[in-house]
């Protein structure tokens, strides 16, 4: 018998719409029944690739002991954290400083107005290895609310009253931006680099891209090679590492131990999105070509197996299948050697550290313990015959694979996560002068313009088979115009700028704080929540008021809208208690920040011919220009007739003579231009 969750149209939500447990969905429904009848809510939060979550389900919320107990002493609301990430974000903060950690699955009890009182993430169903047993928390938490239910009340005004506090900061006055900060910043993150491994921190260990990315703007900044090093360090070790797929391209979420090899197997799609750009930004800056490889295997990986018929791209892939974690992943040395042969199976294992062992759970995970260059050198290989039969090794390995039973995939459309995508597939297509991939994301861009959107041009949040919903948050406008950005420099339509400064007027006008600066999370016609936050802290996605500050700043260069110049300062401003105490959390506010306060360059190309100007524009793209905008078109020797959200920057600029024309500009204040493809060509070629 299924309960309510079957109604819902999220693949999480339908995971558990079996169990015996009465869910709700969260909605009117359930929280009017705890009011009603005065019960106290379990709301339990996960994702349908979460390992553990699939592990809480098994153990407590299927067992009908612990589901009889649940249902009789409260109202249980099952979320997923994916599509309302609004309420996430709430109770994850909430059990944070309850704990002092967080994660999925989170378990949460909250007061029938939903104040929060008590909570934590996995556990077990009954005590064991020093942790409370699900049997003994539920049954104290409803001894508490039947009979000391006063104190229950106000431990849950007094968390509330903190969220409030936490959540909504408030600047002191209008305070200065500096650029010391992001100095500050870098050396606080150098301070727990792992210059063996790569990386921060010890274990477990996670991709951090937006530090990385905030690193290279610092070197490019300074010159300092310091900063250079802990970037490609790092890129260097997580591509070698298991938490990177070797056949099938992408990077799973993160790794439990300090050396990349072990990785919690789930595949998300903003992992793979925000890895991308910062392995084809380092490609920019160093020319390493391994970096370029794993941007372009990484968005293969989702244009391969995560791209929906609608022309979006899919959530997330499942750590499990067949009820075992990393099983479609991992192989024995009798199996390669099986497919590839003996002499080069073996080679293969060799390589790759495929042992009779195994390094997890008595298989292998397919790992790098040396570059390539040095095992061809070491063995008198010629490198380059090396890389491509071992190419060809991966690439029939991969069709075996295949063959398995794979796991499970979050089939949704999320904007923002599909945005930071768009966003990589933009860039890499310049970078690595990829068409298919500039297709992919013009693809995604017009289907979330088109079919998620409200009929009074507001955006939605999700869409899954058919039916887009859920008003959409601050993320998802931000990382929205970005993306549009970036869709604009690639390909040179305006119609992407039109849009993006669509949304930026809408995000303005919903989502401003019009008194304390910065943006809240949810617009002002929102469910109303037990506080309405504003999100200053990234965490594995970027926080969405660093996002907006950047979005803003990066099309005012563009567009000279004095209107989101203004914001994305402001939004600085409100901003500086983060970037100055809480930096390790702040990157995405001070890439803002470099942006803000130093000059952007701004280059206008003007070509009378297609083919010319895409070889131009590939020429632009191969150096890394952290503090620039592109604007391209093909255009004739008159000024033509252009879109207004543009015009002040194209405006007077033609092909002189006929010929390709390059205009530098600054504040739209530009010197003379290089003429002729030579000319253009020479102008570029420095790294500015």
């Amino acid at each position: 018998m299924t309960n309510r969750l079957a109604q819902s149209n999220s693949p999480y939500l339908l995971q558990h719409q079996d169990n015996p447990v009465d869910w709700y969905p969260w909605g009117e429904e359930a929280l009017q029944r705890a009011k009603d009848e005065h019960k106290p809510i379990f709301l339990s939060i996960g994702y349908a690739a979460c390992h553990w979550c699939h592990v809480m389900e098994h153990e407590s919320f299927e067992q009908p002991r612990i589901a009889e107990l649940l249902n009789d002493r409260f109202v249980c609301i099952k979320v997923d954290r994916e599509e309302r990430p609004d309420i996430d974000q709430i109770y994850m903060h909430a059990v944070q400083a309850m704990t002092g950690q967080g994660g999925w699955p989170m378990s949460m009890f909250l007061t029938p107005e939903g104040k929060p009182f008590y909570g934590g993430t996995y556990f077990p169903p009954t005590s064991r290895s020093g942790m409370p047993g699900f049997d003994t928390i539920v049954n104290a938490v409803a001894d508490a609310w039947e009979n000391k239910q006063s104190d229950v009340l106000c431990q849950a005004d007094q968390m509330t009253n903190h969220l409030q506090e936490s959540l909504q900061p408030q600047p002191d006055g209008k305070p200065e931006l500096f650029s010391r900060w992001i100095a500050a910043a870098c050396k606080a993150k150098a301070e727990t680099f792992d210059a063996q491994n790569g990386g921060f921190g010890s274990r477990p260990k996670f991709p951090h891209p937006m530090d990385l990315e905030l690193m290279l703007r610092h070197w490019h900044a300074t010159g300092e090679d310091r900063w250079l090093n802990i970037v490609t360090v790092t890129l260097s070790k997580m591509a070698d590492g298991g938490i990177y797929d070797h056949l099938g391209g992408g990077f799973a979420r993160y790794s439990v131990d300090e050396r990349w090899l072990v990785p919690h197997f789930e595949k998300m799609l903003y992992d793979n999105a925000l890895l991308a750009g910062i392995y084809l930004r380092g490609y920019q800056a160093t020319g390493n070509q391994r970096f370029a490889q794993v941007a372009r295997e990484s968005l293969e990986y989702l244009i391969r197996d995560m791209l929906d018929p609608c022309g979006a791209i899919h959530c997330t892939e499942d750590a499990d299948s067949e009820g075992e974690e990393g099983k479609y992943y991992v192989w024995t040395p009798d199996e390669v050697v099986k497919f590839l042969g003996e002499a080069r199976g073996e080679r293969f294992c060799q390589i790759y550290d495929i042992t009779q062992e195994g390094n997890f759970e008595g298989k292998s995970i397919l790992n790098l313990r040396r570059p390539l260059e040095l095992i061809a050198s070491s063995q008198g290989l010629d490198y380059e015959t090396l890389r491509n039969e071992l190419a060809e090794d991966r690439g029939r390995l991969l069709e075996v694979r295949e063959s398995r039973v794979r796991p499970g995939r979050d089939d949704k459309v999320l904007v923002s996560w599909n945005a930071l995508a768009i966003d990589a597939l933009a860039l890499a297509s310049g970078v690595l002068g990829d068409a298919r991939m500039l297709e992919v994301a013009q693809g995604a861009a017009e289907f979330i313009w088109t079919q998620m959107r409200t009929d009074q041009g507001r955006l939605l949040h999700a869409y899954r088979q058919g039916t887009s919903h859920l008003d959409a948050y601050v993320d998802d406008y931000a990382t929205l115009i970005t993306a549009l950005v970036s869709l604009f420099e690639a390909d040179g339509d305006s119609k992407w700028l039109a849009r993006a400064s669509e949304l930026a007027d809408q995000m303005l006008d919903h989502f401003s704080d019009t008194t304390a600066g910065g943006f809240f999370y949810t617009a002002d016609d929102h469910e109303s929540l037990i506080l309405r936050t504003k999100d200053y802290h990234d965490s594995s996605v970027p926080s969405g008021n660093g996002e907006a500050a950047y979005a803003l700043i990066r099309l005012a260069r563009l567009t000279g809208n004095e209107r989101f110049e203004a914001a994305a300062n402001l939004t600085l401003r409100s901003a500086v208690t983060v970037m100055t105490e809480q930096a390790m959390a702040a990157s995405r506010l001070l890439i803002a920040l470099d942006i803000c306060l130093n000059p952007t360059q701004q280059f206008v190309l003007v070509d009378p011919s297609a083919e010319s100007l895409t070889k131009l524009k590939s020429a632009y793209f191969q150096a890394y220009r952290p503090r620039a905008v592109l604007a391209a078109e093909v255009a004739t020797g008159s000024e033509p007739s252009r879109d207004l959200t543009i015009g002040n920057l194209f405006r007077g600029k033609t092909a002189v003579d006929g010929d390709p024309t390059l205009y530098q500009c600054e504040s739209f204040t530009c010197k003379e231009p290089a003429t002729g493809t030579a000319a253009i060509l020479d102008a570029l070629g420095s790294k500015n």
